[in-house]
């Protein structure tokens, strides 16, 4: 489990009463707030080690009396998600009963798991067009055949292509600015291995890519994760984590995010790039799924994160989403400076990608807008497939359907998502749980569903999904806690498993 940043992090009380929305429901409002407040941290909005609002203030701010705040305290300091000392305030806590270990990183799958419906990965298959592109590139190999076949920055051609990629899109950019790498992965890896030293903080959103979270593990830096909520992002609580945790680096993923598709706007860009400028944070912006708007037009979309910063702000980008993984060409781009620096990093782990693949990537990127188009509206398709699925066999779960990108982020009554992802592959699926993309047993209620399978392939994916559900609810019903509920407490359980979230 990937250890979260205990620092100094705290929620105002107006910030708190803000997550909380609608808590007051028929039961004791003690109880009612306790609650709320629990699923708030369990699904990670609430992140643990948060310094919570003082009673008074919260109380004031919910226009409620201190005795209900008092006692909602009480009763999750008893249950264990607050944890209090004498004279300090109290911080929010994940038990050990609801956390269920997992490993950060999502990996293809192992043999045992190759007959299942693999739901877990975003990955598409390779588009019509890849022989040829490759044959093209066959024809381009010679030329550096003579030589001794690494290329440290990468082919010339794809270097320039790259370049102007970014340059149209408002980000003016030269070859000497990109670096090509073995994917976006290897991109953030070395750029970690580069900028941050053990110990150090990094940002991340929460949730946030499962790999990002597991190669900042690797380093062994610690994770400093900020809220993301349905509506987006919470810019107060980034930028006051931004001053408040000061960390080394900030990982953020605007463009159709992972897991949830959200898509930051241009004013939210600029705000971020300008909270990223004065706290001098250098920071990682994931642009790996930028080309699958589905709902948004290329030239409707948002300028570059990068293109509001002067400085210090690194944009890593890949072929694997738009065309296929097994290609393994990405991108690093920065000013120059820094990518001389990632350079000599990278002296330690290989000496450059494939040159057949990357004059494949250069040929893929001349082609892109036919191959694009078709893997655009195969993936609407897929996606509507997905979206009917989830509300014939599972009507009560929640999402929002994105504007692009590769996956629904859904949303369930119970913490049951780690139990689920077993379940299901009982059933015959392979899934990815919640908790895989946050820190410290977060996003026990959500799981990552990828549209990337044909539709027929979604369909059967869910229909199982679904009766893995429902055994869950019958067999293993679990109180708010996360912890299993025994067969004589079930009666008084069983609201655990009706919505809790307005």
């Amino acid at each position: 489990m990937t250890v979260a940043c205990m620092v100094d992090r705290s929620t105002t009380a107006g910030q708190l009463a803000g997550l909380l929305g609608t808590w007051r429901q028929s039961r004791p409002s003690y109880r009612a707030l306790a609650d709320r407040i629990r699923v708030l941290i369990l699904d990670g909005r609430l992140p643990p080690g948060t310094r919570m609002p003082s009673e008074r203030d919260l109380a004031l701010a919910l226009e409620t009396s201190r005795t209900t705040v008092t006692a909602a305290y009480a009763a999750l300091r008893e249950s264990r998600f607050l944890s209090s000392r004498r004279g300090a305030p109290s911080r929010t806590t994940v038990p050990p009963s609801a956390c269920v270990p997992v490993t950060g990183a999502i990996t293809p799958p192992s043999e045992e798991e190759r007959h299942l419906l693999d739901i877990a990965a975003a990955a598409l298959t390779a588009p019509p067009g890849m022989a040829d592109a490759v044959a093209a590139a066959s024809q381009s190999l010679p030329a550096y055949l003579g030589g001794h076949g690494y290329t440290a920055r990468g082919v010339p051609a794809l270097c320039e292509l790259v370049a102007r990629r970014y340059s149209e899109r408002g980000l003016p950019t030269s070859p000497d600015q990109i670096l090509i790498t073995g994917g976006a992965l290897q991109a953030f890896a070395l750029t970690l291995r580069t900028f941050v030293s053990p110990g150090d903080r990094v940002l991340v959103e929460h949730p946030t890519y499962p790999n990002a979270l597991e190669a900042i593990r690797q380093v062994p830096a610690r994770v400093v994760p900020v809220p993301l909520g349905r509506d987006g992002w919470d810019h107060a609580m980034f930028e006051a984590t931004l001053r408040q945790s000061a960390p080394r680096l900030a990982y953020l993923m605007p463009d159709f995010h992972n897991p949830t598709g959200l898509l930051m706007g241009d004013a939210a860009r600029e705000r971020v790039a300008a909270a990223l400028a004065r706290t001098r944070t250098l920071a990682v912006v994931d642009e790996t799924v930028l080309d699958l708007g589905l709902d948004v037009a290329a030239d409707a979309m948002p300028r570059p994160l990068a293109a509001y910063a002067q400085r210090g702000v690194l944009v890593i980008g890949s072929t694997s989403k738009t065309f296929w993984g097994g290609l393994g060409v990405g991108w690093l781009r920065a000013p120059a400076s820094l990518v001389s620096r990632v350079l000599s990093a990278r002296a330690a782990t290989d000496l450059g990608t494939s040159i057949l693949s990357q004059l494949t990537a250069a040929e893929l990127l001349v082609r892109q807008e036919p191959i694009l188009a078709g893997r655009l509206s195969a993936l609407r398709s897929q996606r509507a497939a997905l979206v009917a699925a989830l509300r014939t066999y599972l009507p009560d779960w929640r999402f929002d359907v994105p504007l692009g990108g590769l996956s629904l982020w859904c949303e369930f009554a119970a913490p049951v998502s780690s139990a689920l992802a077993v379940l299901a592959g009982q059933e015959g699926v392979r899934l990815a749980s919640g908790p895989k993309f946050g820190t410290d047993g977060a996003f026990e209620r959500f799981v990552r569903l990828p549209y990337t399978l044909p539709e027929a392939d979604l369909t059967t994916a869910v229909e199982r999904v679904a009766k893995a559900y429902a055994r869950l609810a019958a067999d293993y019903p679990r109180g708010h806690d996360g912890r299993p509920v025994r067969a004589d407490e079930r009666s008084r359980h069983s609201r655990d498993l009706t919505p809790l979230v307005t």
